[in-house]
């Protein structure tokens, strides 16, 4: 997820004869990786259930470890930044980012469940770093009166980056050929999955080797240099609040932290859970609509996986409900999310934003109480249609947590980004009903308590008081 652009503008050195194209490009690409990174996560994680013999409460530890290190380094990372400066920071995170890909080989090597988390953590940590860095840059990468078209622009290919990554994951992990799969059934249990514990090295072994050359560019590549990042004029001369000491003092800011927390958490559970949901539902039969749209995106993106050393076939969709087909839902939702950015983009300045707020949280509360009360594809279907709803809620909700602050806006903005850990939190809390209280449709209970948050955050808790 990529941290909003502060209200602050950064001013850059003068050079005015120069042409933003190449960075614009790099930052985009950056972007693009956050996505396909983050969301990669939602098939890593019951492929690792599997790998492993993990509990839905244990694999969802996956989550909390690459989610976590947004909580553990969003302040040091901006400490690190002041020491480095913005570019080198960069090429800190696109390495740690390296290393952490690169754990992954001794971690499928030995099947140790640990040593995943702490590369996932290491990914997390690098990711933290690179969206601390990278916003700055994106707002002043150009023209002031076109920076939104800038933020625009790295959202939609944040949104792509998290479309394409689970559904080429999901052929790589999940696919295969009929001879791969006929071999592995054959044998034992323990070698069976060592041998799938492998299928995640390749992926990651390219991933490495591309944030290397990631690295490499950003190092040699000229990138405007940030002079100052000036306070707010409001804020600089605003006298200071009676009775305020901190921003933690604004009631709509602990309620609006509170909501962030519970966007992410929401956002990020439901994907996590979209594979092991479907499978908890027992479809036999698919419909029409979702075979011709598994086929088709699977056959779309077979070329992809043969890049990595993997030549899977068109994924059966007579057979039920599979891993495979989880993962092109999977996809469809953090598709939705992305449409619904772009087409929010609009909307949002045409209409009462709050409004809208109110609109998607009302939906995304029933969605997920009509999927609990369905059971097959309806069920299943029925959450992939929330990710249209999440994609208006941080743009809604960051302003409006922060609407007042005075001096105390970059304090209330910190608080904010941290709360991000709820990806770390809701998605254990989910696994932990699901294997000691009731299974997966009881754990979804959990999603609608945070849409019910969000929506009574829309309609009453923003208020400034």
């Amino acid at each position: 997820m990529a941290a909003p652009v502060t209200s602050s503008t950064p001013t850059l050195a003068p050079d005015t004869a120069r042409s933003y194209a190449g960075p614009m490009v790099l930052m985009t690409t950056l972007f693009f990786l956050f996505g396909a990174v983050t969301n990669f996560n939602d098939v890593l994680m019951p492929y690792l259930k599997d790998v492993c013999q993990l509990t839905d409460l244990q694999s969802s530890a996956v989550q909390s470890a690459f989610f976590g290190a947004y909580f553990l380094m969003s302040l040091p990372a901006g400490r690190l930044l002041e020491k480095l400066g913005f570019k080198r920071g960069i090429v800190a995170g696109l390495l740690i980012m390296a290393v952490g890909a690169l754990v992954f080989v001794p971690a499928a090597n030995s099947r140790t469940f640990g040593l995943f988390l702490l590369a996932l953590g290491l990914l997390g940590a690098g990711v933290t770093l690179l969206q601390v860095a990278a916003n700055p840059y994106v707002s002043v990468l150009g023209p002031a009166r076109t920076a939104a078209s800038r933020v625009s622009i790295v959202g939609v290919a944040n949104g792509l980056g998290g479309t394409i990554s689970p559904l080429i994951g999901g052929l790589i992990l999940f696919g295969g050929s009929a001879v791969l799969k006929a071999r592995l059934a054959a044998l034992p249990l323990e070698q069976r999955l060592t041998q799938e514990a492998t299928l995640v090295k390749p992926l990651y072994l390219g991933l490495a080797g591309f944030l290397a050359v990631l690295a490499v560019l950003f190092f040699l590549v000229r990138l405007p240099e940030i002079e100052s990042i000036p306070a707010d004029e409001e804020t600089a001369t605003a006298p200071a609040e009676t009775g305020r000491r901190s921003a933690l003092d604004y009631r709509h800011l602990v309620l609006g932290i509170v909501a962030i927390f519970t966007y992410v958490g929401v956002e990020v559970g439901i994907g996590s859970f979209i594979i092991r949901y479907g499978e908890a539902q027992g479809i036999s039969q698919l419909s029409g609509f979702t075979q011709e749209l598994v086929r088709g995106l699977s056959l779309a993106t077979n070329w992809a996986a043969t890049l990595f050393g993997n030549t899977p076939e068109p994924i059966d969709t007579t057979a039920g409900f599979t891993k495979a087909v989880g993962a092109v839902l999977v996809a469809s939702y953090w598709f939705g999310l992305m449409v619904g950015r772009i087409i929010g983009i609009p909307l949002l300045s045409r209409f009462n934003a709050r409004k809208l707020l109110v609109g998607v949280c009302a939906a995304g509360t029933l969605l997920v109480l009509l999927s609990i009360l369905n059971h097959g594809e309806t069920a299943l279907w029925l959450v992939v249609l929330c990710g249209l709803c999440n994609s208006i809620i941080w743009p809604v909700v960051f302003p409006l947590a922060i609407t007042g602050l005075g001096r105390f806006t970059k304090q209330g903005s910190s608080y904010l980004i941290m709360a991000i850990v709820g990806g770390a939190i809701i998605p254990p809390l989910m696994g932990w009903v699901a294997t000691h209280g009731g299974g997966l449709r009881v754990a979804f209970g959990l999603p609608a308590l945070c849409y019910a948050y969000l929506l009574y955050y829309s309609l009453s808790g923003y208020r400034v008081r």
